[in-house]
């Protein structure tokens, strides 16, 4: 069972930065795509970026594009999430989301479906004040 520990977030005022990173207890995340999600109050979950397992394609929702960049660290262990530029529309709790992709072909695509993803972690408040 792989474990997802979320760290970083925090608060910050419009305009500012935030880093948040995703780390699987005990394993890489080596052959894992990876999704970061995030739900503000009263709204459903979305997906904001995701990289995959093979050649790190990433992907990004409309809103966040040239604003944030997903990356892994050399070591593979980790997923992180930079987040510049913030808006008070950012706020919301981050989830980071790792899943096996089902064929050859979606090794190099990025999984955008929560359906696609097998574990999760707890989700890390990201707040950003105006």
């Amino acid at each position: 069972q792989l474990q997802l520990v979320e760290s970083g977030g925090g608060s910050v005022q419009a305009g500012g930065s935030l880093r948040v990173s995703c780390a699987a207890s005990g394993s890489t995340l080596d052959y894992y795509a990876i999704g970061w999600f995030r739900q503000a109050p009263g709204k459903e979950r979305e997906m904001v970026s995701c990289i995959s397992s093979k050649d790190d394609i990433t992907d990004y929702v409309p809103s966040v594009k040239d604003r944030f960049t997903v990356s892994r660290d050399n070591a593979r262990r980790a997923v992180i999430l930079q987040m510049d530029s913030l808006r008070p529309d950012d706020t919301a709790v981050y989830y980071c989301a790792a899943g096996i992709p089902s064929t050859v072909a979606s090794m190099t695509k990025c999984l955008t479906q929560t359906f696609e993803y097998d574990y999760w972690g707890q989700g890390i408040q990201v707040a950003v004040s105006s």
